[in-house]
């Protein structure tokens, strides 16, 4: 049976991921698609778990009741502009900024960096975070998530079919497949490419930029203008909460 300190939560649109984690790391991962969460369908995933406390991090509202139902007698703790972040919200409204994205800017939030970060996630939405130098989270972008793209066509098209999301091996399509996932690949690095251009414009320090989420590793590679790509970064963001929020 696995043993740890904290159950780690990120309910998103798409999938809800889970993480079990001692205050130094990452110990073990599960996940469920977001539509098909229900109290029975998680403690099956978590049966053979042992953790003592829980970090939610959610911007699914209707999954939320589920959620807390699951983890009833637990110590548990939402991921908001309220508890500890171990970072500055330099934002007009921080209670509007989803929890994933505190999440993922208290995971680059170190005291030493010097510079800022740029956080981009490729999930449901393409969304890219800005931590300045002090560190601060001072706002970011939000654009269209690339399974979004790909449904919308097949959904509002009669002929374009539905699409798996893959790196075309040349940019003129030869089929109507080939054409739509050259599109998609290089539209979105093209996308990526524009927003950081306009974003570590209007920053006032250098930016070193990470991306994460499902689709980072197809759209980053080879892109210079990010420097890695963390696909655990959103529990490392909710490990470090655990840690600032529970004491050991």
């Amino acid at each position: 049976m696995p043993e740890g300190e904290f159950l780690l939560i990120n309910n998103n649109n798409t999938r809800t991921k889970f993480a079990l984690a001692d205050r130094e790391a990452l110990l073990a991962h599960a996940s469920v698609m977001s539509k098909d969460l229900t109290d029975d369908g998680i403690t099956t995933v978590l049966e053979d778990w042992d953790y003592e406390n829980v970090v939610l991090a959610s911007v699914v509202p209707s999954s939320l009741s589920v959620l807390m139902a699951s983890q009833k007698g637990r110590k548990t703790i939402q991921v908001n502009h309220e508890i500890e972040l171990g970072i500055e919200i330099d934002f007009p409204d921080p209670s509007t900024v989803g929890a994933d994205r505190l999440a993922n800017a208290a995971a680059v939030a170190e005291p030493n960096r010097v510079g800022g970060v740029v956080v981009v996630d490729f999930g449901t939405a393409v969304t890219f975070d800005i931590v300045d130098s002090r560190p601060a989270y001072i706002g970011g972008v939000i654009a269209p998530g690339l399974d979004a793209m790909r449904h919308y066509l097949h959904q509002k098209t009669a002929l374009l079919p539905k699409i798996d999301l893959e790196r075309p091996e040349t940019a003129v399509g030869r089929s109507t497949i080939h054409a739509m996932q050259s599109g998609a690949f290089h539209g979105y690095r093209g996308l990526t490419r524009e927003i950081l251009a306009r974003v570590i414009e209007e920053m006032d320090c250098p930016a070193k930029v990470i991306a994460t989420g499902g689709y980072a590793a197809l759209i980053a590679d080879g892109l210079p203008e990010i420097q890695s790509v963390e696909p655990s970064l959103t529990m490392q963001g909710l490990l470090r909460i655990a840690r600032l929020n529970f004491s050991s």
